[in-house]
């Protein structure tokens, strides 16, 4: 999954920018939301992480100008602000959730899991598919009752198919999964990472059309 935290505190946001690394997936982050908007004219992401209070603005009237576009991107706001008007009004512009600082980076985690969820189509981190049994919350594998273990890389790229289920992904949808702008990225990264996963789980368990990317199960 890839992450835009948009947070100008420089000691918190290295904190959340690592947690969300730990927890495999990747992460750019901002501290202004001119970048913001920069970042989001040029990558695809999955959630949004957002302080209310930024530099050259509100994070409120940002979030409002994301939905009025017509942007449906998950949004989670991160905000000292506490007072019950304060959620109900970040609520209103069409946050997902919204979580009061100082907050525990394990409960941000697991916000950051439930939201994904629930943009996935699966509200239930229990998912079956075929001799797969996949619990999204403990971000653990069993085939044929027997546990797998992925690397974090490998889960990543795992969890984005299962995030889409039925889609064709390009190999650009699935390098912007892994990696965050500083990164480099390899030519033959994702066919190696998809090798590994069928190896592992199962060679049908992520189809290949030529020329045009991957897809979760059979075309």
């Amino acid at each position: 999954m890839r992450v835009l935290l948009i947070e100008d505190d420089t000691v918190l946001g290295a904190a959340i920018r690592d947690q969300i690394v730990a927890d495999g997936h990747g992460a750019d982050w901002v501290t202004r939301l001119d970048a913001a908007g920069d970042a989001l004219a040029t990558v695809s992401y999955d959630l949004i992480l957002l302080d209310l209070m930024l530099p050259d603005g509100r994070g409120i009237t940002f979030l409002k100008a994301l939905r009025t576009r017509g942007d449906v991107t998950p949004v989670i706001i991160l905000t000292a602000l506490d007072q019950v008007s304060d959620r109900i009004e970040g609520l209103n512009a069409g946050a997902d959730d919204y979580l009061v600082k100082p907050f525990d980076l394990a409960e941000l985690s697991a916000r950051i899991r439930s939201v994904a969820r629930r943009y996935s189509g699966n509200p239930n981190p229990l998912v079956v598919i075929g001799p797969l049994e996949v619990d999204l919350a403990a971000r653990s594998v069993y085939r044929d009752g027997k546990p797998v273990q992925l690397t974090a890389r490998e889960w990543v790229l795992f969890e984005t198919f299962l995030q889409r289920p039925g889609q064709l992904l390009t190999k650009g949808q699935l390098e912007e999964s892994l990696y965050s702008f500083n990164n480099e990225v390899e030519s033959n990264t994702i066919e190696v990472h998809v090798s590994r996963l069928r190896k592992k789980l199962g060679q049908t368990i992520i189809s290949t059309e030529r020329g045009l990317g991957y897809r979760l199960g059979s075309p």
